[in-house]
């Protein structure tokens, strides 16, 4: 069974039977379903704190490797 993300919303579009998302609201979709939304720049995949995390742990090594050099 595929996986949901979550997604922030960045500009509102319809999301069926009259009803409109807003601005900051996370939708769990599938990869499928937020494709075309992010193209347009209407959704980014929301940061999770182990990500952030990651990217953190990765910017210090370089820093260490390039200090180092």
């Amino acid at each position: 069974m595929a996986e949901r993300q979550t997604y922030t919303v960045l500009v509102p579009f319809p999301t069926g039977g009259g009803h409109w998302s807003s601005v900051d609201q996370e939708l769990d979709l599938l990869d499928v379903e937020a494709s075309a939304l992010r193209s347009a720049g209407r959704l980014e995949l929301k940061k999770t704190e182990a990500a952030e995390s990651a990217s953190t742990s990765t910017k210090a090594l370089k820093a260490v490797a390039k200090k180092a050099e």
